[in-house]
């Protein structure tokens, strides 16, 4: 679907150009075959930033950006929806009570990070190329099937690993939450003591056969050390709340087209854990 066939974003008679629609589709992916999907949520997303740019212009507003990181500051546009939303939004603190009561629905949420002692066979390839994608996947595959029928034999499967772990049977010692990458960390979260992943998984390495040689899942933390992060997340909640609340409001007096009606309605916060 070409973005001339797609209607135009209108919001309160503004037009919002198909080029930054188009910039915007970037930071949301789409199922293969289905540009369109990009675009709708790329509209969606500008026509509440649209909303709240002239709400900010009618109240008159002047940017003031905030340093954001080191020699970073927000955008113009970016200061005026914060300056905004600051000016509107006032979140409730939660109560001490409603705090304890948080914590009490489940203490075992709240843990020191897990620790994962692993392994695995590295099959080196340019993740963005596909044809070398595609060449290591094959062989990383073939490694999988070998571990698979003879699990025992793993530390000298690794043998075959392109990662200098192979002189240790694959051994890449301990691991904590960020330490590795996104891909890798997300397989280890599903591996249980002794478990082999089942497809091997890709990173911008390569693609990795992973075996969990040992999990420490962390020990619960008393109350008194995550009171002010629960407190801190519930007030945040209640504040995202607020957050679409105030759009929807902005979105029943305004004259909006090309975008999906829905992106202006409440969604209650279902999360079980605000942490």
């Amino acid at each position: 679907m070409t973005a001339s066939l797609l209607p135009p974003l209108v919001v309160n008679g503004e037009t919002v150009p198909q080029a930054a629609i188009a910039a915007e589709a970037q930071n949301h992916p789409a199922p293969e075959g289905k540009p369109g999907f990009a675009w709708r949520k790329a509209a969606n997303a500008l026509a509440v930033r649209t909303l709240l740019l002239q709400e900010a212009s009618r109240r008159g507003l002047v940017p003031e950006p905030a340093e954001v990181g080191a020699d970073r500051f927000e955008t113009d546009e970016e200061a005026l929806i914060r300056q905004l939303l600051e000016t509107v939004l006032e979140p409730d603190a939660p109560t001490a009570p409603a705090v304890r009561a948080e914590w009490e629905r489940n203490p075992s949420r709240f843990r020191t990070p897990p620790l994962w002692e692993v392994s695995h066979i590295l099959v080196a390839c340019d993740s963005h190329d596909e044809t070398s994608r595609a060449k290591a996947q094959a062989r990383a595959l073939e490694l999988a099937s070998r571990v698979r029928d003879n699990p025992q034999d793993f530390s000298r499967i690794a043998a075959d690993s392109d990662c200098n772990s192979r002189a240790t049977g694959g051994k890449l010692g301990q691991f904590g939450p960020g330490e590795t990458a996104s891909e890798f960390e997300a397989a280890l979260r599903q591996l249980s003591e002794g478990d082999v992943t089942v497809e091997p998984v890709l990173t911008r390495h390569g693609w990795h056969i992973i075996r969990m040689d040992a999990v420490d899942e962390g020990a619960v933390l008393p109350f008194e050390a995550v009171r002010q992060k629960i407190s801190d997340a519930m007030e945040k909640a209640d504040w995202v709340r607020k957050a679409r609340s105030y759009v929807q409001e902005l979105a029943k007096s305004a004259e909006i087209s090309g975008a999906d009606p829905s992106v202006f309605q409440l969604q209650a916060e279902e999360s079980g854990n605000p942490v």
